[in-house]
């Protein structure tokens, strides 16, 4: 690392200010920063100084994914050798392999294109790098089903890139979630492909044709019973979008990002209790309106994009509420109106991604009427104790 460190103060003079390739000082300066710790420090006013910046923030978000996405990995081998009849016949690291195969390269793509689109960005604006990205690129591939064709991932990611960040001003301004505007996105410009209504488990060589079947929410619209066994839920052993499935995986990665600070446990805790009690109240009071209606509140909490989406989007400080309180406000109508989507709207039955970007909407009203109320609050003190 010492070499690398004494090669690069030796290069970037060359794309400093004056030097022969200064046109390229903002990729460069992304490049390194990626692979050290800037030594530029503040040299004016007053600052918070913490060791935690925007680069360790998006490490520990990555880190956290990782057991969604190795998880996704095998579920989708498993899913398909399931569905061709052949799962006794073959082996975890041929399960596995088969499920790597099917998402690295959506992957690939996510980060090639989404990287490509900021770098560029970042240098026709004479712009730094920022490391935003290496958590959107990840999110988009996990609320992606495993056969989404490569082009339609480049597409989306470009869209999400440009028109849900970059007209905005890019990381930290963006009023929306960008991995929820791709998927957005492929919702609606190709419904046949992010519909949640099945999900395809793709061909291998001696194995029948590609196999489509019905998500869990999809069974569930139809007939009122996911035809899952509850673990099988939990533990993620159903269709479904690559990282969405395992309860256990989201958990993993949700201990680590409260363990760091990284998420607010009060958005992620609202999230859920704003579901369980909807979902609740539907159990008891419009059970008779519609199969889905009549889905136990256990599990709405545990399929499609609910746990996901409470965990990795709706905690996402940039799209979420400051305030404390905004934070149970937003979490907690999230919730409720990912399950009032699924029941009212049985055409979707999904529900979380439209509930996130709605609410994402409204998070500035949100901290607007919060801290509106604290002012009225302290100045009817004020005057209290005027008197």
């Amino acid at each position: 690392m010492k070499a690398l460190r004494k090669y690069i103060d030796s290069v970037k003079p060359n794309f400093e200010e004056g030097g022969k390739f200064s046109w390229l000082r903002s990729t460069f300066g992304g490049f390194e920063t990626f692979l050290f710790t800037p030594n530029e420090v503040n040299k004016g006013g007053v600052h918070v100084r913490d060791a935690v910046d925007l680069k360790r923030t998006i490490i520990v978000v990555v880190l956290a994914l990782l057991p969604a996405l190795l998880f996704g990995m095998y579920n989708t081998g498993y899913q398909h050798f399931r569905m061709h009849g052949i799962l006794d016949a073959v082996t975890f690291g041929d399960i596995f392999w088969y499920g790597f195969v099917q998402v690295f390269p959506i992957i690939v793509v996510s980060y090639v294109v989404g990287l490509s689109i900021e770098f560029a960005v970042a240098q026709m604006r004479g712009h730094e790098i920022n490391e935003g990205f290496l958590a959107t690129g990840m999110l988009i591939p996990l609320v992606m089903p495993a056969d989404v064709p490569l082009w339609i991932v480049a597409v989306a990611t470009a869209f999400a890139v440009i028109f849900g960040k970059e007209v905005f001003g890019g990381t930290g301004m963006n009023l929306w979630n960008p991995a929820l505007i791709a998927r957005a996105f492929l919702f609606f410009a190709y419904p046949s492909k992010m519909s949640g209504d099945s999900v395809w488990y793709g061909n291998q060589v001696n194995v029948a044709d590609g196999f489509s079947g019905a998500t869990a929410l999809s069974v569930a619209n139809q007939t009122g019973s996911t035809g899952f066994d509850f673990m099988d839920q939990v533990y993620g052993f159903i269709p479904g979008s690559i990282g969405e499935t395992s309860v256990i995986a989201i958990a993993l990665g949700a201990l680590l990002m409260l363990c760091t600070g990284v998420a607010s446990w009060k958005t992620m805790f609202s999230v859920f209790i704003g579901g369980a009690l909807t979902a609740y109240l539907f159990n008891q009071f419009g059970a008779e309106s519609n199969n889905m209606a009549q889905l136990c509140w256990c599990d709405h909490l545990v399929l499609g994009g609910f746990c996901f989406g409470a965990v990795f989007m709706a905690t996402d400080p940039v799209t979420s509420p400051r305030t404390e309180s905004g934070k149970y406000i937003y979490g907690f109508l999230i919730g409720a109106m990912a399950i009032i989507i699924r029941v009212l709207n049985p055409g979707y039955p999904e529900g979380m991604m439209l509930a996130i970007l709605l609410l994402n909407t409204f998070a500035p009203l949100i901290d607007n009427i919060i801290v509106g109320r604290n002012i009225s609050r302290r100045k009817n003190r004020v005057k209290q104790i005027a008197k």
